[in-house]
């Protein structure tokens, strides 16, 4: 198992967090310890490098940052769980496609937890659940995957919709796909807060990447 550093950074910057994250794969050594960054943004869209503007229906006064992840464009906001996952992706002994199954199965089971049933989709990476629409059930996203590999390392990492104002998302098409819902587990009957939900994602997380924790720290 390799270590693992847990930080806690509240509601933090998205354009100063990027530029941290940045600078901590810069200068990543060997021995440098596997993070998982816990936070969440104030508004914010999101462009990957797939990502085309014209999936940016109508951003109004929300500002709209062109990243380096992979996927196209998503929405941050309060509200909204995010874990930055800053990983020797040469230490953990597996390669990029099971990394990201490994993150939708964490998240898979941590809403297990709060017995909402949920699923990967082919193709489109992330986690679902299954919603009522006007005519029948349909697939609603409740949590994106975004990831950077760089100097044999992640960064990036997941967004998962808590309790939020969804309304951005009807501003774009979310992750590229035009008509696609998004929910979040409030509005599945969940009442935990954030930080709780962070604490048994991050539990989940240490299991199926298989790591151990080192370290809490706060902002």
């Amino acid at each position: 198992m390799s270590a693992l550093v847990i930080k806690q950074l509240g509601i933090a910057d998205y354009t100063e967090t990027l530029l941290a994250m940045q600078a901590h794969n810069r200068a990543r050594m060997s021995d440098t310890a596997d993070e998982i960054w816990l936070l969440e943004h104030p508004p914010v869209y999101t462009l990957g490098l797939a990502g085309k503007p014209e999936h940016v229906l109508d951003a109004k006064n929300i500002p709209v940052i062109n990243v380096e992840r992979g996927g196209q464009v998503t929405y941050h906001g309060p509200g909204q769980l995010v874990a930055y996952l800053l990983l020797d992706i040469k230490r953990l002994g597996y390669g990029v496609k099971e990394l990201v199954r490994r993150i939708e199965q964490s998240l898979i089971d941590l809403l297990a937890q709060y017995e909402i049933e949920s699923y990967r989709k082919l193709g489109m990476p992330g986690v679902y659940v299954s919603v009522n629409g006007k005519n029948n059930d349909r697939d609603a996203k409740i949590a994106a995957i975004g990831l950077r590999v760089a100097n044999h390392a992640t960064y990036h990492g997941l967004s998962l919709n808590v309790d939020m104002d969804l309304e951005p998302f009807s501003r774009i098409n979310p992750c590229g796909y035009e008509g696609l819902a998004v929910t979040q587990m409030h509005d599945l009957r969940v009442t935990d807060k954030i930080d709780v939900i962070g604490e048994k994602l991050v539990a989940h997380l240490q299991r199926n990447l298989n790591t151990t924790t080192t370290l809490l720290e706060s902002s």
